[in-house]
């Protein structure tokens, strides 16, 4: 079932642009003259192998590496080269790869670190909605976040980054690791959660299939490069990106 682009998507504002994006480790460049734009209300999904570079955009995104040369927008505000802290204080919020939740701490606990950018909000709201998303962490709310199973720790990982109500939620390979009937729950939470309130969303995926099927949008990220882009059906009906990402077990 796809996300379904509502009518006016194509004409909201841009929440996020990449414009001509460099980046590096050291004396490894990471990405290369990189340019996507995920209008608000959007999700939109940057797929590619191993090594391509989509978690380095997103850390990029949010502050770490700086860029060496480009721009990113949040919002029509440049916030390119600014500390990752203050960029999450402008609203954006990241689940990352390998989810790296606090394993000592509680569900509870968990949730409201990442309620800190609230400072004087209630963070009850915003729990209830992650509760709602992920019964399971309500029935898990006093337990060890490192005693939870894979899955619970990514609803977990996705519930935290709710916490502080953001514009832009980044999301890195949310599926990995996880047998496919966690993996289909993560990605309904993730289209109810943009059809019902209309949080905007970048996903990096190498489940092409699922990605496609889920995002409005899509790009190819190969070696460091955006190669391709479109509706994310028209992506997944292209030969190349079938025989790419979906004849290897990634659908």
């Amino acid at each position: 079932m796809s996300a379904g682009l509502a009518p006016q998507a194509a004409d909201m504002p841009a929440m996020l642009e990449v414009d001509g994006v460099t980046a590096a480790y050291g004396a490894v460049q990471a990405l290369t003259d990189v340019s996507l734009q995920v209008r608000a209300g959007e999700i939109v999904t940057l797929i590619g192998a191993n090594g391509a570079g989509k978690s380095t955009l997103l850390m990029t995104i949010c502050g770490a590496p700086k860029p060496r040369a480009g721009r990113i927008r949040l919002a029509g505000e440049d916030i390119t080269g600014q500390p990752t802290h203050a960029i999450m204080r402008r609203g954006v919020a990241q689940s990352p790869e390998g989810r790296r939740i606090f394993p000592r701490m509680t569900v509870q606990e968990n949730l409201l670190m990442g309620a800190e950018a609230l400072t004087r909000e209630d963070p009850a709201p915003q729990m209830e909605q992650a509760f709602a998303l992920f019964p399971r962490l309500k029935e898990r709310l006093a337990q060890r976040g490192g005693t939870l199973s894979g899955g619970e720790q990514q609803m977990l990982a996705i519930g935290r980054a709710l916490m502080s109500k953001p514009k832009l939620l980044l999301l890195d390979e949310p599926s990995l690791g996880l047998a496919p009937l966690v993996v289909k729950q993560i990605f309904d939470a993730i289209r109810m959660l943009n059809q019902r309130t209309g949080l905007t969303v970048l996903l990096v995926e190498q489940n092409a299939n699922l990605a496609l099927r889920l995002a409005h949008r899509g790009y190819v990220l190969v070696n460091g490069r955006i190669t391709m882009e479109g509706p994310g059906r028209a992506l997944l009906a292209r030969p190349e990106i079938r025989d790419a990402y979906l004849g290897g077990g990634h659908g």
